[in-house]
């Protein structure tokens, strides 16, 4: 019998100063039964940083074909595609080529430094490609707000997110690759 996902609730009160972006998110998040604590927290403080009305989770490691979280406009093109993790060469050239802007957020601690070592060569030709990267300790800070039923709020302010339960408080800040 196949696991089925962990489903999360998460009220995200957004203040985005940097693009003068406020508002309220009711969001539905399913953990892949593979997918870590972290990963999934992760994918709600990315969901924060880029956040609009029009932004949504896709079916993330289910889809081959989709990135983690995307921002499609009213003609279903791609304007924002959102990827975690470490993928090859071919998926980030089907990224570029199909979104206006990609973002890429690694996280691992050394596999993903060694990851990048081997691809930054190769990705430095697409022009519309972020990769940030994201320590570990900031992804275990994440974790301690992980719960079934969240209230969050996150602040952004000259680059920085500050994620907040009311109670714990985390600063997620990456390292630019590219």
């Amino acid at each position: 019998m196949a696991l089925s996902a962990t489903i999360y609730k998460a009220n995200l009160s957004i203040s985005d100063m940097d693009r003068g972006y406020y508002a309220e998110h009711a969001l539905t998040i399913a953990q892949h039964p593979s997918e870590t604590l972290e990963r999934m927290m992760l994918r709600v403080a990315v969901f924060a940083l880029h956040a609009s009305e029009t932004l949504t989770f896709t079916k993330g490691l289910c889809a081959d074909d989709e990135p983690e979280i995307w921002q499609k406009n009213y003609s279903d093109e791609i304007e924002l595609w959102l990827d975690l993790g470490e993928p090859d060469e071919k998926r980030l050239k089907k990224a570029c080529g199909r979104a206006d802007a990609v973002w890429l957020y690694c996280y691992g601690g050394r596999a993903a430094e060694i990851w990048w070592q081997g691809m930054k060569g190769k990705s430095a030709r697409f022009a519309n490609l972020n990769v940030i990267n994201i320590a570990p300790a900031t992804l275990a800070g994440l974790v301690t707000l992980a719960e079934r039923g969240m209230q969050l709020t996150a602040t952004i302010q000259d680059g920085q997110l500050w994620l907040s339960n009311g109670e714990t408080t985390v600063l997620v800040e990456g390292e630019r690759w590219q």
